[in-house]
């Protein structure tokens, strides 16, 4: 009988059986390696796969669930790093004033980020945004999304000529989903134009809804 291997401390060497698939030997190092990966391995969302049903706290503290909106509108969710920087701004700002089109068209919009409830308020105050931001603290929304995440951050920003410190618990890529009145993902952007993001999202459903007809 072979004898069982055994580090300098007594403790036994196991030998991971090797696969001729790379992609399944890496699997399987990777689950070993982390138990909560092969628990809870990552999303990945497609085009035409079910939306995750999801709920979050909005920039007024009351919870917004999307379960209210999907099958009614379509739906708009877009992901974005940080508030109150230079080129989230710019994203927010697009669909600010892309909104009266957009509800035109039977599209609602939902940003969300890593930001607090208090954070969005004041984001929303200094651009008059007039959407629904989602306090996603512990990036558990990004997550149902297969949005990747890191670490949060804090900045500082003068808003009403006082000294603000705005503190996030994660970061989310720049992500933008389009939900369609089915509940299902109609279109992912993952190399989101941020200045332009507004108008790109009104001329895709536009597109798309002609070719359903």
């Amino acid at each position: 009988m072979e004898r069982l291997k055994r580090t300098a401390n007594g403790d036994p060497i196991v030998t991971l059986p090797m696969t001729r698939c790379p992609i399944i030997t890496a699997a399987l190092l990777l689950a070993c390696a982390n138990p909560l990966w092969a628990k809870n391995p990552p999303v990945s969302l497609r085009e035409g796969d079910a939306a995750p049903v999801f709920s979050g706290v909005d920039d007024k503290g009351n919870e917004w669930n999307s379960s209210d909106y999907i099958g009614r509108n379509v739906v708009v969710v877009y992901f974005y790093p940080a508030d109150m920087t230079s080129v989230c701004t710019r994203q927010a700002c697009s669909f600010r004033d892309q909104s009266e089109e957009l509800g035109q068209a039977g599209i609602k919009v939902v940003g969300v980020s890593g930001d607090s409830v208090k954070n969005h308020q004041l984001f929303k105050k200094a651009h008059s945004l007039n959407f629904p931001l989602l306090a996603d603290v512990d990036g558990s929304i990004a997550k149902a999304f297969g949005v990747p995440v890191r670490d949060g951050g804090e900045i500082t920003r003068v808003v009403d000529g006082k000294q603000k410190k705005l503190v996030r618990g994660v970061t989310a890529r720049r992500w933008t989903f389009v939900i369609g009145l089915d509940g299902t993902i109609m279109n992912r952007n993952t190399d989101v134009q941020a200045a332009t993001d507004g108008k790109s999202v009104l001329k895709l459903v536009r597109h798309l809804t002609a070719s359903a007809q």
